[in-house]
């Protein structure tokens, strides 16, 4: 049901201010720990109050020892859909300080968009938000709110995920695709059975913090080198160093971590002083070729930042180095799971393939209209998205009451979409453990299914740099080498703060000429 005169029935339930703070990103109190309640019964045309929804666990406190004890960092989106298959597809999980509203229905995501207000709010990362303030730095859109977000928001949207913006980038994305073909023809080479058989996760890293540096900072970092340098290294340490320490400092009040697991703490905030260090050193470069007076060319999303003005500089390089954090394993681990699924379903690669040759044939073109030409392409990787989304939420704080599965939800209280377990759902999708892209091309309704980059106003703004520097990699992978894997089996997945194979699959390149 919409919203309406019954969400007056909120005004009765407990806020969430009174019931504890937001819940982070990717709850953990999804652990089934009690038995759902009895759902009480409402009179026709009347919706239910927030206290109704089913809870998944009595006490937050002992929610959070248990799911301490029993390692559920890494088991956040099974045990997620594994509350869902219980209580049905909303429910309700406190641990800690933070509270949730979790649904599964894409009918729920776009109630949920819609009340989403001109300001839409997601839940903040408190460690990086305490390194911000304890070193002084600005927080990028990422980590905003509110007018500064909007403002700051506009501005990027030129350079970063407009049509006329992601033109300019495609041709380092390019280049950087066809040079690691290139990484991979040299090893193939090396070998006398014509075949390269491999765990191909630190090159899909190293090839995703290439691209999105050379379209970010106009830069390249020599990753797909043989020998990268001891500099570049040290900033591929410090992205992987961020990313596996903030999966266990969500939970926990950056005070209380810095007394409990100090050393935690150092390692977070050593990582992102490196990569802060690395992006004062690239604007040093951007300003040495502005002062030598060199012919003015595109040289990236920061230099444009820089010749535009209109944001200030420390706003400029926070929300670089966002993008940068946001989007390394966030783009590798998708490339990795699909090239297992088209290894292990060689039927949608042969078609893929097909399709990279008739939109080549028509031949030279501009690089967006080549990729505008190949939906297929496009319908894997949302298929990919799909089965192993990155995130396996999306969070929304609404702006006033909401109805949900005839639940009223009060504003403010942080809701979030379960995408991994809708994603898998046989109430969402047909078939859902079938990897099949043409799902995404058929005259089937996908409204807010495809949600793995966010909605609206607030969907993820390296969208369209992700999109194109995968299709671009998959176009170049594909029309060079066959794929096949050792194992068809099923990847065990687990979660460290983006979803991942528990153990990275084997797959094998073999040239097609």
């Amino acid at each position: 049901p919409a919203p309406g005169p019954d969400t007056q029935l909120c005004l009765a339930v407990p806020t969430p201010r009174a019931l504890g703070s937001p819940l982070p990103a990717q709850c953990p109190a999804v652990l089934g720990l009690s038995t759902a309640p009895e759902p009480a019964l409402s009179p026709p045309g009347r919706a239910l109050p927030y206290e109704a929804i089913p809870r998944s666990g009595r006490s937050a406190w002992l929610n959070l020892y248990r799911f301490w004890r029993s390692d559920g960092f890494q088991r956040f989106h099974l045990l997620m859909e594994r509350s869902f298959q219980r209580y049905g597809p909303i429910y309700r999980c406190t641990v800690g300080t933070y509270n949730s509203v979790n649904v599964l229905l894409p009918r729920d995501a776009a109630q949920l968009f819609q009340s989403e207000g001109i300001f839409p709010r997601r839940m903040g990362l408190e460690s990086w938000i305490a390194h911000r303030q304890l070193r002084n730095h600005k927080c990028g859109i990422f980590l905003l709110n509110g007018e500064e977000w909007r403002s700051d928001r506009l501005v990027l949207n030129k350079e970063v995920i407009s049509p006329a913006g992601t033109r300019k980038f495609l041709p380092f994305l390019d280049a950087v695709a066809r040079d690691f073909v290139s990484l991979m023809q040299r090893r193939i080479s090396k070998n006398a059975r014509r075949s390269l058989t491999i765990d191909l996760y630190g090159d899909l890293f190293r090839f995703t913090l290439e691209a999105s540096s050379y379209a970010l900072y106009g830069e390249r970092l020599g990753l797909l080198e043989e020998s990268p340098d001891a500099e570049s290294q040290r900033f591929i340490g410090a992205v992987e160093t961020m990313l596996r320490t903030t999966l266990p400092l969500l939970f926990v009040p950056p005070g209380l971590v810095r007394w409990a697991n100090a050393r935690l703490w150092r390692e977070h905030m050593a990582a992102w002083d490196t990569i802060f260090s690395h992006a004062d050193r690239c604007i040093q470069h951007i300003y040495q070729e502005f002062c030598l007076g060199q012919q003015r060319k595109y040289s990236g999303i920061m230099a444009e930042l820089l010749l535009q003005a209109e944001l200030p500089l420390d706003s400029i390089k926070a929300n670089i180095i966002e993008f940068t954090a946001g989007g390394v394993d966030t783009t590798a681990m998708p490339l990795l799971f699909t090239l297992f699924e088209l290894a292990r379903n060689p039927g949608v690669q042969a078609a893929l393939r097909q399709e990279i040759a008739e939109a080549e044939a028509q031949g030279p073109r501009e690089l967006s209209k080549v990729l505008n030409s190949m939906p297929l392409l496009k319908g894997a990787l949302k298929e990919t998205l799909r089965l192993y989304p990155v995130g396996i939420t999306v969070q929304r704080y609404p702006t006033k009451d909401v109805v949900l599965q005839n639940y009223c939800v009060p504003a403010g209280t942080l809701c979030q979409v379960g995408l991994y377990a809708m994603g898998r759902s046989p109430q969402v999708f047909t078939n859902p453990e079938r990897y099949d892209p043409g799902r995404w091309l058929s005259q089937e309704d996908n409204s807010f299914k495809a949600l793995a980059f966010g909605f609206g106003a607030r969907q993820c703004i390296g969208r369209r740099l992700a999109e194109t520097e995968m299709m671009l990699f998959l176009m170049h992978v594909l029309r060079n080498f066959r794929i096949d894997t050792v194992s068809k089996a099923d990847i065990k997945t687990v979660f460290g703060f983006i979803l991942m194979p528990e153990k990275p699959p084997l797959l094998t390149f073999r040239p097609l000429y």
